[in-house]
């Protein structure tokens, strides 16, 4: 089987679909290599419920669903607890056959700091990536204080030359 042919997508249109994938997770006969959501707080945005086609008695703005923004921040924070222990539970399944990894993605607006602080207690690794605005881009690992790893990585992309650089390490 071809690597291509080995990939599976599950299309999902609101964090109650999250939800539902990560609580049977425990119930897949073979674990993923990996587990992607792309734009993971968009689940979470006043835009997703915007785009989301639900019956009209579920139609709720964000501010409805949530009423606050600590309240969406907890629904974020369970929401992440449930991925981490459902890819905990793969880890622990699978041994030293393999690994089950989670990787979110996220485009940060206006609320960098917060959501940092959140994913910092339930993601082991997290990354920037920041345009210079002389056509390279900036990829930084940020130390997640739960993993004990305190030491940031930078690395520069220029897109012109194609290569990657490793800028500094620092403690």
């Amino acid at each position: 089987m071809s690597l291509l042919q080995r990939i599976q997508i599950k299309y999902i249109e609101n964090v109650d679909d999250i939800r539902k994938y990560f609580a049977a997770f425990h119930l897949l006969d073979d674990f993923p290599a990996a587990v992607i959501v792309d734009d993971f707080a968009d689940f979470f945005s006043e835009r997703h419920f915007g785009l989301v086609p639900l019956p009209t008695i579920q139609k709720r703005s964000c501010q409805q669903r949530y009423g606050t923004t600590r309240a969406r921040d907890l629904a974020m924070v369970r929401v992440l607890a449930l991925c981490y222990n459902a890819i905990g539970h793969a880890n622990a399944k699978l041994g030293t056959l393999g690994s089950c990894n989670l990787l979110l993605s996220d485009v940060h607006q206006d609320d960098t700091p917060r959501s940092l602080f959140i994913y910092q207690r339930w993601i082991d690794s997290i990354y920037t990536i920041r345009g210079d605005g002389k056509g390279s881009y900036i990829l930084q690992n940020i130390g997640s204080p739960e993993t004990g790893s305190k030491k940031a990585r930078k690395a520069k992309y220029s897109i012109a030359l194609q290569y990657l650089v490793l800028e500094e390490t620092s403690s």
